[in-house]
């Protein structure tokens, strides 16, 4: 872990802890992915991996943290926390960037097995990871998308906000779907009490961001 030290970074908030999964933490993931994340009915992802049969589903989960750690460099990057909730795996917080050291702007995802909705959780991995991005990696803007029909993510977003940021179309299910976008910027957001960041200073090369702020 000397060479890649993100493994030992951690992002806290009263109730939850953020960071990278260990093997443990995937066969979670994995099992949550299984269990269920959303209604049958319903896509909430661009990608609709969803959709799969329970036991490629269960691979997906493993896989898609081996290939953005594999892929990892500072000038393109794709941090997946797994979010930890009262000594439980409960879904995973993710924020990405291109370029960062010269953008300075960062992108949310997010996804949370279903047994763990209804509590606000939702809300605290996102606040947590826009304390990570601004006040650890001294970004100046975060991006957040969401279909229109997918309410929950959008009221996160606005409840901690987020501003307009326009529309796009895609193709979900074979259908017509449109995703809102939304962006917050660094003069708009107040980290909430009981946020801390935990082991970043090694880890900011591999950020492209080379100093910390407010750790």
């Amino acid at each position: 872990m000397r060479n890649f030290p993100v493994f030992r970074l951690r992002v806290t908030t009263p109730r939850l802890e953020l960071r990278l999964p260990s093997l443990d933490d995937l066969d979670d993931l994995a099992d949550l992915a299984v269990e269920g994340i959303h209604d049958p009915q319903a896509m909430p992802f661009l990608f609709p991996w969803t959709d799969a049969e329970p036991a490629s589903r269960a691979r997906s989960a493993y896989q898609f943290h081996f290939r953005q750690w594999a892929a990892w460099t500072p000038q393109k990057w794709t941090c997946p926390f797994a979010v930890v909730f009262d000594g439980q795996i409960a879904g995973v917080q993710e924020v990405s960037a291109a370029d960062f050291a010269i953008t300075r702007e960062v992108a949310t995802g997010s996804w949370l097995g279903k047994r763990f909705h209804g509590r606000g959780i939702g809300t605290e991995m996102r606040a947590a990871v826009l304390h990570f991005a601004f006040d650890g990696l001294g970004a100046q803007s975060a991006t957040s998308g969401a279909f229109t029909d997918n309410h929950a993510s959008l009221a996160i977003s606005r409840k901690l906000g987020y501003r307009d940021d326009g529309v796009d179309v895609h193709v979900r299910r074979g259908e017509r779907a449109e995703t809102r976008r939304f962006r917050l910027l660094r003069d708009d957001w107040t980290t909430p009490p009981g946020f801390g960041i935990h082991g970043l200073g090694p880890c900011l090369p591999l950020f492209g961001a080379d100093r910390a702020e407010g750790t």
